[in-house]
């Protein structure tokens, strides 16, 4: 059930960078926008059931508080591309942010 759990937890995580992409240069459309939203629940669901199987450890409890601030990060990207303001922060925050939790993920850190 662990590994069911880690691979779509994992797969999520690579179509939520896909979609960003996609929503940030097509502003316009919708529904690239609802399909990211749908995978930030599969995320936070696999992600929950993988942290009660391992019994909760601290640094996974941290990686995924830092996974929700990620998500604030995406979601506010997508939205001030849409008006029209700055991300250049919001961008630098979310490959940063980015880089910690698939270090956390993966045991190198």
């Amino acid at each position: 059930m662990y590994n069911i759990l880690l691979q779509s937890h994992a797969g999520s995580w690579a179509i939520l960078v896909l979609l960003l992409v996609i929503s940030y240069f097509a502003p316009k459309q919708k529904i690239s926008l609802m399909i990211q939203r749908l995978f930030y629940l599969i995320m936070i669901i696999t992600g929950v059931g993988m942290l009660s199987m391992l019994g909760f450890p601290l640094l996974y409890i941290l990686k995924g508080i830092l996974a929700i601030v990620l998500i604030g990060v995406m979601e506010m990207i997508v939205g001030r591309r849409k008006r029209s303001e700055s991300t250049k922060i919001l961008w630098v925050a979310c490959i940063v942010l980015l880089l910690v939790i698939i270090s956390i993920g993966y045991n190198w850190i």
